[in-house]
Formats: C-alpha cells, structure tokens, sequence
C-alpha cells in the first residue's frame, strides 16, 4: 500500500495556490503519510537537510499546509556545517495535521511556534505515527549524502534499486549478514536519490532496528550484538546514525557516549586488532575494514566535530596513502592497496602466495576516500583515487578473451557483454595463480560489478588527461549491463543489496561532470 502511495505522489502534478506558490518553490514541499495510530491530527517530524550556507537561524523556518496558511512548528537544530562556514546542516520541523501536502519556507521569521517533542514519542508500535518525505531535487540538492543526482524516471540504475528493493524490502530479522556494508544507510541514500516514501520507512525501520543491536556494555561497547560478535567492527556504522538525524529528525536511539563507543570500537579494531599502517607483507588486512574503517571515522566527525575524529581520518588516510605508494613488499606501486592473499584468508602459512587485491572489497576504500574529500579537502586523495582507478582499468577486469568454457564465471543476466572482475587480481600474478583463485572462490563475482562503478566514476571525475577519461567513462557505460532487472531479481544472498547500493549512487553524478572536475578549485 505504502509503495503505491509513493508511487501516486511520484505522478501528481504541484499545484500550490497562486498566493503560496510565489513563496514556496515547489521542491520545498512536504508529503505527510500515516504508517500508525487513529484518526485526525498527526505528531509530524520530518527531517530537513539544508545546503552549506542556507540557514544560521531555525527560527527563519516556516511551515504551510496546502492552502498556503502558515502551521505552527518547532524547528530545532540538528547537525551544523562545522567542517565548512558553521551553517546549520540540518534541522527537525515538527508539526500537527493530518495527511497530506505541505511546505516549508526559509527566510521569514515564524510567527506560529509550538513546542517540541522527544522523536519517540511520535512513535505507535515503535513506527512513527507519521511519515514526510522531501522532494529529490531538494534533498540531493543539501548534499547530506555528498552530491547526488535526482534518479530520472528512466535511468537504468534506479529501476535496478527498485528491482532489488521488490526482495530486500523486507526487514531481515533472521539474518544478520543481510545488515553487512550499512542496509540503513543504503536505503536512506535511496531516498535521497528518489524522494520515495516506501525507501524512507524502509529505512528508519531498519535504523532502528539495527540501533537497538548496538551495545553499551561488555568487552567491545558499541558493538552489534545482535550477531553475537559484539567486538566484529565490520558490523558498527555511524554513519546510518547521521543520515537518521538529517532525514527524519530520529535522534533517540543514541547519544554522544554512544557514538564514541561506536568510533572507539573502530579506533580499536576489535577482534581484528587495531588497525594502522601496512609495516610487513605478512600484516594482516583487508580493503573492507580499511575502507569501512575510514567511513565510520568519517561519519563520526562528521556528526560530532569532535577532532579527535578529524586527526583519525587524517592518520587512516595517511596509511592507505603510504600503503598505496610505497608497498613494503618491494614489488613496485601499481595504484592497487595490494596485500597478501593467504593472510587474506587467514591462511598466512599457506603455500603459493599471491600478491594482490580485491577489486570489489577496495569499492570500500575508495567509497571512504570520497567521504573524506568531502569533509577534508585532502590534496592526497584525488592521486589515490585515480591511482586505483587506473589499476582496475589495467589488472581489474577478466579479458573477455579468458570467458571462454568452462571458465567464463559470470552470470548470465547481464548478457555477452557482462562486465566481470577478477575475485582476487594482481599486477604481479600469473593468470593462471588468478584462475584458480577465480575457480575456486569467484563464480559469479560479478554480483560486485554494480559497486565498482564508484571507483570508476571516481577516476574519471579526477582524471584530467582526455583519452584516461575516456577510457574510464567507456568502462561505466559498459558497466551497465549489469543494471538489467534480470540482474536485479537475484536474491540469494541478501546483503547483496546493501554492498551494491551503499556507495554506487553518486557515481551517477560523478559521471555527468566534466572529466576533471574534481580538481578544479
């Protein structure tokens, strides 16, 4: 019922009374649903990112109904733009009213005002009485997800979301792999892109499903304990926390102390020791706790401005960067995070090493990269972005020439063209090492292509030579094959969505920009 819903408000036409409609752009509107709870009035709160620069005072936020008569709110500050000008980054508007549209307007001082309430007590069952959503040209536009653009009616990605979504929707209590890579976040990105109701609630049920797994208490605080591996950071996300805060104004399932726990825990490593710079051939590491670790780092400061956080993003880029460019295997730099394959399966006195790295676990690196050039600006970052992207391009990729029986490993729903990456490649490894790591652990490996077009895109947005961005830009178009709903419609593993979708939306924007375009002041 709720996707139909979202799917009828996706088709109406706006029609704000003329008086309203010089005031209010028609991407500031408000649509208000009810999820639960009796009839008449409901307890609304609603997110409301806000660009850098935008407001400085909530009390310049007001709130129409549809007729254009100011309703009275609460509006109470959230996140601030502390990394940029210190402009409010997002508020919580709370209102009362029954379904329907309305909007809200930044510039005049509130005449109406109400006092707010604790998110939670908006709450019936544990789901908000009510559900707003914002439009997708305003919510891409405040960039709390990073620059994003609106998913067009006909663009082959978001319909492979959406084919995705028809078996991921459902709120996967009875497996915990299936909340691996961030389902919050993967869905409140989807959002963003879509402005779709059925994503939102999707997402706050999953945000708070999963918050209530985060522990205070015991070895690791700020763990997950719902998987009954409470110190496996792979597991902790913070930044599911401050997309909830900017989206839907839920800050009632953390505090301050919770989230330090939470980026401690990452600061720590865990069960898999703390993590820091690539000494030896033989350390122990994997791009995944790598580029998540460097994520949540992110996402910490990011919602904290505590700089504690900001000198750990500093010091985790400064590993990769070293790891990157000066490998103390001694066998050159080739723009790959290249470590060992045996320690990478917990094999380290295993026979028949292979020097090399995972094109689809370094997406995570890459996806932490981007994050903190968001925030930080760091010089390094668009080298290291491009070095890999360069890398994948050259040793990422299976040859179609090796697809021939028996050894072609993709699956068919992505047809002749089929992108496929290798499950462990190698500038300095034989095909032959590579295919039998393929045989025996990459069937199907191009589940992961979707993903890869981040790192892709990446590259193009920082590469200024012509022919490189060409070439980078050839790859993602080609990538797309992998976008077919026949692609989409596999389910069997259930975390497939989230390790797609997390990061691979803004490369639908990165891709529409000049070549470039990211080193341009």
């Amino acid at each position: 019922m709720l996707f139909l819903l979202a799917c009828l408000l996706g088709l109406a036409t706006w029609a704000w009374p003329v008086h309203a409609q010089e005031k209010t752009p028609a991407e500031h509107r408000i649509e208000v649903t009810r999820l639960a709870g009796a009839r008449g009035d409901l307890p609304v709160s609603v997110g409301i990112p806000l660009p850098p620069g935008r407001l400085r005072d909530p009390a310049l936020i007001r709130v129409f109904d549809a007729k254009g008569k100011e309703v009275p709110a609460s509006v109470k500050p959230m996140l601030t733009w502390h990394f940029r000008d210190g402009s409010l980054r997002a508020v919580r508007v709370q209102f009362h009213g029954p379904p329907g549209s309305y909007a809200f307007d930044i510039g005049t001082r509130r005449a109406e005002n109400i006092d707010g309430w604790p998110y939670a007590q908006g709450l019936v069952d544990g789901k908000p009485a009510a559900l707003a959503t914002l439009t997708p040209e305003w919510l891409t536009a405040s960039l709390i997800a990073g620059p994003q653009r609106v998913a067009a009616r006909d663009e082959a990605y978001a319909k492979y979301v959406d084919g995705q979504f028809h078996w991921a929707r459902e709120l996967p209590v009875k497996d915990t792999t299936a909340w691996l890579f961030d389902r919050p976040s993967t869905l409140f990105k989807a959002y963003v892109r879509t402005g779709r109701a059925d994503y939102l609630a999707a997402a706050e049920e999953s945000y708070r499903w999963y918050m209530k797994g985060i522990g205070r208490e015991g070895r690791c605080p700020g763990g997950w304990v719902t998987d009954g591996k409470p110190c496996d950071v792979k597991y902790v996300y913070i930044e599911s926390i401050l997309l909830a805060v900017a989206l839907s104004g839920d800050d009632s399932m953390h505090d301050a102390s919770l989230v330090k726990m939470m980026a401690t825990l990452w600061d720590n490593g865990g069960w898999n020791g703390a993590p820091g710079p690539y000494h030896r051939p033989d350390d122990y590491f994997t791009e995944r706790l790598a580029g998540l670790g460097l994520l949540e780092t992110v996402a910490a400061y990011e919602l904290t401005g505590d700089s504690h956080w900001r000198d750990r993003v500093d010091a985790r880029i400064g590993w990769l960067r070293e790891h990157q460019s000066h490998n103390p295997d001694g066998l050159g730099d080739d723009g790959s995070w290249r470590n060992s394959w045996n320690v990478h399966e917990n094999d380290p006195h295993g026979a028949n090493d292979v020097r090399g790295s995972s094109p689809w676990m370094s997406e995570n690196i890459i996806d932490g990269l981007w994050h903190a050039w968001l925030v930080t600006k760091d010089p390094r970052i668009p080298d290291m972005v491009l070095g890999f992207g360069r890398y994948l391009e050259r040793y990422g990729w299976i040859a179609p020439s090796l697809l021939v029986s028996p050894h072609d490993w993709r699956n068919g729903c992505s047809g002749v063209q089929g992108q496929i990456a290798w499950y462990w490649s190698s500038a300095k490894a034989t095909n032959d090492a590579l295919m039998k790591i393929q045989e025996s652990e990459g069937w199907y490996s191009d589940g992961h292509t979707v993903e890869l077009g981040l790192p892709v895109a990446a590259a193009y947005y920082f590469a200024t030579d012509a022919k490189e961005a060409a070439t980078f830009k050839h790859r993602f178009d080609a990538i797309a094959s992998s976008y077919s709903l026949s692609c989409a419609s596999i389910s069997d593993t259930l975390r497939r969505f989230n390790w797609n979708n997390r990061g691979a939306g803004v490369a639908q924007w990165l891709i529409r920009q000049p070549a470039g375009a990211g080193r341009t002041p």
